[in-house]
């Protein structure tokens, strides 16, 4: 075969196209002043112009929609969809007609096609069209590899393929904070920034919790008998703007008072988020598993069920201390209860509590008074395991507002 022998041309062409939204069509305005020497010269060819909306000629964005010239980006969660026709540009029969579209990523490769089965027979001027989808899941270059083969009238067997690449980028940057309540209750704040060049619509962001939490979002305001969203009725996200979304967990009954959920790593649940941009364009992503180090409560576990928000000073008040054995052994607990400059509890110090087993709690009635105005802090409570001679002491259990009932000064 002579090397310098023109490249032989096929019969079949291949045609592929990204299906996408629209955009609206941007011109650049020329104008100037009447007394220059171009007078109504430009504004008289922008009102001829199709593209431009009467009456607002010098606006960038027309009221014309056009197609994507090429690929273009395309974001993480969105879904990539894809026209593909082989178009017989020959005068005679093509047959076994076989097309592949394959999808190359940095680390597999997706079959695309509709159909793995070959097409018998394709006239001149005939056409093979196919649509295909991808919900895009990861970021970074990804190659369209669309390959065609045939056999010509005279039982030659050809092929010959294309590749198309384009980038997958990353649209919302997601960021969780945890905040540990006394209780166990546990509030998870998630940041979302839009960190494309256009604004999103929020469609929906909610939490999917894990099996051992029921959660409660709190990004609504209730107004009636419906619920508004904190952002609004129209929720837009503009570029590189944050938003901060905050949900409530709690442990379900069965779980709560297990070792496993208020020790070491704990599984919260996942994000699903859902947007729109543009004319529609619909991405949805989900983050993985949520997991937060749950805090160490140690052998001991103290808090509080029932405590009141303000009390008159100098006059007694009570409550409700929760007891829970954190250890893998029984304690026979001991209570001693120690003044402080502001805080006097009232009832007998150094009783007996009884024995508690591992993984149980107990609740107990407590009451005292203060003797300082303002916002004081209940502390001076010590625990003693009696088995080992261990003691617990808790301080700032929790703090309580102090009011004089004879004068209008709170804390």
């Amino acid at each position: 075969m002579d090397v310098n022998q023109a490249k032989q041309e096929h019969l079949l062409a291949l045609k592929v196209m990204r299906l996408t939204k629209p955009t609206l069509f941007t011109n650049l305005p020329v104008t100037c002043e009447d007394r220059d020497l171009p007078g109504d010269l430009f504004g008289q060819l922008m009102r001829e112009d199709p593209s431009t909306i009467k009456g607002a000629e010098t606006l960038m964005l027309g009221e014309m929609l056009t197609l994507p010239q090429n690929f273009g980006n395309i974001f993480l969660g969105e879904t990539f969809s894809s026209y593909i026709s082989v178009h017989n540009d020959s005068n005679q029969v093509v047959k076994d007609i076989l097309v592949k579209a394959d999808l190359q990523t940095s680390s597999q490769r997706l079959n695309l096609s509709a159909s793995n089965s070959a097409v018998a027979e394709l006239k001149p001027e005939c056409c093979i069209d196919d649509v295909i989808h991808h919900e895009v899941k990861e970021i970074g270059t990804h190659i369209l590899v669309c390959a065609v083969s045939y056999t010509t009238q005279y039982g030659e067997k050809l092929y010959f393929r294309k590749f198309f690449k384009f980038q997958v980028l990353k649209p919302l940057d997601v960021k969780t904070k945890f905040y540990n309540a006394e209780t166990d209750e546990v509030f998870l704040e998630a940041q979302i920034q839009n960190i494309t060049t256009s604004p999103m619509f929020m469609e929906k962001v909610s939490l999917e919790p894990s099996m051992m939490y029921n959660v409660t979002e709190l990004n609504i305001v209730s107004s009636g008998d419906l619920g508004e969203s904190t952002f609004g009725k129209m929720s837009y996200l503009q570029p590189m703007d944050t938003r901060q979304y905050l949900y409530c967990l709690k442990p379900k009954p069965e779980y709560a008072e297990k070792a496993g959920v208020i020790k070491g790593v704990t599984v919260i649940g996942k994000l699903d988020i859902v947007w729109k941009t543009n004319l529609g364009e619909r991405g949805r992503l989900q983050t993985s598993q949520l997991q937060r180090m749950a805090p160490g409560y140690g052998d001991i576990r103290l808090s509080l069920e029932m405590i009141p928000d303000t009390v008159n000073l100098e006059e007694p008040f009570d409550i409700i201390c929760k007891i829970t054995n954190c250890s893998e052994r029984t304690m026979d607990l001991e209570l001693e209860m120690c003044n402080t400059r502001s805080i006097h509890w009232c009832g007998v110090s150094g009783r007996q509590l009884g024995k508690l087993s591992p993984a149980a709690f107990l609740s107990l009635p407590l009451t005292l008074l203060s003797s300082v105005q303002g916002l004081q802090s209940i502390s001076g409570l010590r625990l003693t395991d009696t088995f080992l001679k261990r003691t617990y002491e808790y301080d700032d259990i929790a703090q309580v507002c102090v009011v004089c009932p004879y004068t209008s000064n709170e804390c």
